[in-house]
């Protein structure tokens, strides 16, 4: 690949999304299609294989704001056509006939090309290199993040679980160790680039600097390639992690393992792994922040002349007691039986009380309410409304 197909490479169309796209936009698109073209989901399917890593690609480079900036500027950069030899950048240089070498503007010799470490410093990160005449590509490179998810209950959300997670992802080959040379054999330095990775080209009057085409930028040539991975140094593996989710963990949070996504090139740290946590609603329980809630339906007699209700928990039961002359939406608490956090913090529980009132009566239920009726015929339950209606009705 050329350093012009580096640059040239649109991240943003590999997952559908503008320039401009914020942050969640990227992320949205980018699990849209890692679900719709993961290997598990397309078992024997080369195309969608390859696209998938093309999306877990450009996620790895827009989805962090720092590498998404780099990536920019050097599309900025390259993509006006500056720096290309023959794109006119240079003006009276190219018809002098003067020689421009590329490795004096990553190697940051051009003062003020992008503060005071060059261009180098702006697209080390993201070639995974320092690109210039002497730099080499076969320096550590930290693994790409991954992002995985999982659904569990309500219960365990609030009490912890540890949950299995199957993920298919790329992985150091097991068999060269990542070297992509077959076992009892070693890369050898690639003899174009002598071990850097680059090549010097003329085209004209200029001079620049590329990936080396034979050893495809890495410095080395693997002769023998491990039958396991054809030489890459990964490959696709299906693994099976336990992940332990803390206690009180909400919807939509994510977990962090370190170390447990892509792996690193070159003895590189692995990337992280973020598991995205969705937590089914509970048939009865609610939550707002460490606290439970749940709602209790009562009479208006339990209201009215005071009860002792049963109320669950999540755990066991506890009794309440309701005062004579409650109102319907009264919240009761109960300290100390909400979720129990790992750093020590406690909930309690919200009772919410709800007057229901039933949809058929026989005709002495009928009768005593009518009785009740006459018997508070002077009680006006909405004094502030029937004020307010007198006064309009006077005017």
């Amino acid at each position: 690949m050329s350093a012009r197909d580096w640059i040239d490479k649109d991240f943003y169309h590999e997952l559908g999304v503008s320039s401009g796209a914020s942050e969640n936009e990227i992320k949205k698109a980018y699990r849209k299609l890692a679900r719709e073209l993961h290997p598990d989901a397309n078992p024997g399917n080369a195309q969608a294989e390859a696209r998938f890593k093309a999306v877990s690609e450009a996620y790895g480079v827009l989805g962090d704001a720092e590498k998404r900036k780099q990536y920019d500027e050097a599309r900025r950069l390259f993509g006006s056509g500056a720096f290309r030899p023959g794109g006119g950048g240079f003006g009276g240089f190219g018809t002098g006939g003067t020689n421009f070498d590329f490795g004096d503007i990553f190697s940051g010799q051009q003062a003020g090309a992008a503060g005071s470490g060059g261009i180098s410093d702006l697209l080390g990160n993201l070639f995974g290199r320092r690109a210039g005449a002497t730099g080499t590509t076969s320096r550590p490179r930290r693994g790409a993040d991954v992002e995985t998810e999982v659904r569990i209950d309500f219960v365990e959300a609030v009490k912890g679980a540890t949950v299995p997670l199957r993920l298919s992802s790329p992985s150091t080959c097991s068999t060269c160790q990542g070297s992509g040379a077959r076992p009892g054999t070693t890369p050898r330095t690639c003899p174009t680039c002598s071990g850097a990775g680059l090549v010097s080209r003329s085209q004209g009057a200029f001079a620049f600097s590329e990936p080396c085409r034979d050893c495809r930028g890495t410095g080395r040539i693997v002769d023998d390639p491990c039958p396991e991975c054809g030489g890459d140094g990964t490959s696709t593996k299906t693994r099976t992690l336990t992940v332990r989710i803390p206690a009180g963990v909400d919807d939509g949070q994510r977990i962090r393992l370190a170390e447990q996504g892509e792996p690193g090139l070159n003895g590189a740290h692995a990337g992280d792994l973020y598991v995205l946590v969705h937590v089914s609603p509970h048939p009865v329980f609610g939550r707002s922040g460490n606290d439970l809630t749940v709602k209790v339906p009562v009479t208006f007699p339990e209201l009215a002349l005071g009860t002792t209700l049963t109320v669950p928990t999540l755990e066991d039961k506890v009794s309440l007691r309701v005062a004579p002359g409650t109102a319907s939406g009264r919240v009761l608490r109960v300290r100390g039986k909400g979720i129990h956090r790992r750093d020590g913090q406690v909930g309690d529980l919200l009772v919410t009380l709800q007057v229901t009132v039933p949809s058929n009566m026989d005709e002495k239920a009928k009768a005593a309410l009518r009785d009740y009726l006459a018997a508070t015929a002077g009680h006006d339950p909405r004094p502030e409304l029937t004020s307010m209606l007198e006064k309009r009705s006077g005017s």
